[in-house]
């Protein structure tokens, strides 16, 4: 069973091939990076920075299916409110395993 769902790429792709591929590197290409950076914001107790990272992945990690919602919510709010400090390192590891997992599925899906 995949990590990911493609439901809402397909649909954004309309059935374009070849622009779901382009979704799916730029997702590979981007999201990596950001998740690294998140972290790293977080480890630092860089607060505005992780929010940053946070929301700016958000869509994309809504738009491939990753149920990471409640996560990126914690992790908003110790940004924004203070809240949930001792969680937020928590979710950013099981962000970072689900993107790693995710990742290596769609280098394998769509050979790349």
């Amino acid at each position: 069973m995949s990590s990911y769902d493609l439901k809402d790429v397909e649909e954004m792709a309309g059935g374009d091939q070849e622009f779901m591929l382009v979704v799916v590197q730029t997702f590979l290409e981007e999201i990596p990076p950001d998740v690294e950076a998140m972290n790293e914001a977080i480890n630092n107790g860089n607060a505005n920075l992780a929010y940053s990272f946070a929301h700016k992945m958000k869509p994309n990690l809504k738009l491939f299916g990753l149920q990471l919602m409640p996560e990126i919510t914690v992790i908003e709010q110790w940004s924004k409110q203070g809240k949930n400090k001792e969680d937020a390192p928590k979710a950013a590891r099981t962000i970072t395993a689900k993107v790693t997992q995710v990742c290596k599925e769609l280098k394998e899906d769509f050979n790349l």
